[in-house]
């Protein structure tokens, strides 16, 4: 409450509250808090009040987020190292090759990594498309709720990132050959034609412009079904525009200034830093280089996990409340 106040300068007596605090910090999520004596139904009541634009949107997407990053800490606190039951048969494709105890670790760590990264393309998915629909004011729709059936069998619907009015949007960080499987790349091709056939106008929306033979291809499917393609700045802009002022400067602060930045200082495959993990009985360690990321181990907790990363929960529209 007090961050949104700050951001979208309230003056509610709670703005205050936030100097010194950030969602992007060193800290964890976990510390993220003030000290207050006020309810936080009372803080959020006044920011109503206030009659500022979409103050509710701003910070049930910004409540989301930080949600997300929660859950993602936990996440990383309890997830599991794997088995050998569960993995040794892939060492069949390296044995011999590397000393057995060598390989039987590689394998576990190996699976470790891939389980934690497989959770934070899960977890993104949970909130990174929800937020930005509810940003420019429109809502997900799930496969089973989908207004957008599919063309070859109507009686299937289409899971859609966003719906607002009579357009329905597909959100993509960026498009690549490697990020789209054969067997999957013909659904993304067909999506936009679907739209066209349940009457709503497709909308691609993609962050990254680095051109891509995918890309292109994409694009001008959408186009071919009288749709639109953002890409780039041109996305960016048209997510703003929809936006408003309030939920803009949401969009630039929380997810466009965070993206340009990772993707700029992304190093190249030859100039990727050393980089080496360290488990131990409460905390595991992550070494990039020179720089070092410590998070806590709390092994005895567990949480579910959900072993299908690609569809959203049936009730993800109703995750930001007032959309």
């Amino acid at each position: 409450m007090a961050i949104t106040a700050a951001d979208l300068e309230v003056d509610l007596g709670i703005a205050s509250l936030a100097h010194g605090i950030a969602l992007y910090s060193k800290n964890p999520p976990s510390h993220l808090g003030i000290d207050s004596d006020e309810t936080p139904l009372g803080m959020f009541e006044r920011l109503i009040a206030s009659g500022v634009p979409d103050a509710d949107t701003y910070f049930s997407c910004l409540a989301a987020l930080h949600k997300g990053r929660l859950k993602y800490e936990r996440i990383l606190s309890t997830q599991a190292i794997p088995t050998i039951d569960q993995v040794g048969p892939r060492g069949l494709l390296l044995y011999g090759m590397v000393e057995t105890p060598a390989l039987a670790a590689l394998l576990l760590w190996r699976k470790w990594i891939f389980d934690i990264d497989n959770r934070a393309g899960q977890e993104t998915g949970y909130v990174f498309e929800p937020i930005l629909a509810g940003a420019i004011g429109g809502a997900p729709a799930t496969a089973s709720t989908s207004p957008v059936r599919r063309e070859a069998d109507p009686t299937k619907g289409r899971q859609v990132d966003c719906i607002l009015d009579n357009i329905a949007y597909e959100f993509k960080l960026r498009v690549t050959i490697a990020a789209s499987g054969q067997g999957r790349w013909g659904e993304e091709l067909q999506f936009p034609a679907d739209c066209a056939a349940s009457c709503f106008k497709p909308a691609l929306i993609v962050l990254d412009p680095t051109d891509d033979p995918k890309l292109e291809q994409l694009q001008k499917a959408f186009e071919a079904a009288g749709g639109m393609a953002y890409i780039g700045d041109d996305a960016w802009e048209h997510l703003k525009t929809k936006a408003g002022q309030s939920m803009g400067t949401f969009v630039d602060r929380y997810i466009r200034t965070p993206l340009e930045d990772l993707l700029k200082q992304s190093p190249s495959p030859e100039q990727l830093p050393n980089f080496s993990v360290q488990m131990g009985a409460d905390a595991v360690k992550f070494c990039m280089g020179q720089t070092t990321a410590i998070f806590y181990r709390s092994v005895t907790e567990k949480i579910a996990v959900d072993e299908d990363d690609d569809q959203l929960p049936d009730d993800i529209s109703d995750q930001l409340p007032g959309l």
